[in-house]
């Protein structure tokens, strides 16, 4: 399965390092280019640079949280039909309903699988073959 996602840009935002480090050596394995962000702040000035496929968000961060970080991505024209995937410890209808108001695409739990991850590739970036 090596290189499945063959130079996919994938940005991982999530004021955890285990989590980013977990998401990029799962990624990277396979074939992704992945940018990480340890907050909103730091994300809006890396997704301009490194205009990411697809973008990871933790919800729970300082400065700017997960909803205003995807609230600005999808506001802004270039990076509007970027899916957006939601990532939380919480899995509650509210938060997966303000997820979907701030325009995410979809809403992992964490921990999320790699599965998990993977499949919400497969489904929102369409040059990916499924596994």
């Amino acid at each position: 399965m090596e290189d499945q996602f063959n130079g996919l840009k994938v940005m991982i935002i999530d004021d955890s390092k285990t989590i980013r480090r977990t998401a990029e050596t799962l990624l990277e394995k396979a074939g992704c280019q992945v940018f990480s962000a340890v907050d909103g702040f730091d994300a809006l000035a890396k997704i301009a640079d490194s205009r990411p496929d697809i973008i990871f968000v933790d919800i729970m961060m300082p400065r700017l949280d997960g909803y205003q970080t995807c609230a600005l991505i999808k506001n802004n024209p270039t990076f509007q039909s970027t899916p957006v995937i939601m990532l939380s410890s919480k899995d509650g209808l509210f938060d997966r309903a303000k997820g979907r108001v701030v325009g995410s695409d979809e809403y992992l739990t964490k921990p999320f699988s790699k599965e998990e991850l993977f499949n919400a590739i497969h489904q929102y970036v369409p040059s990916q073959p499924a596994v």
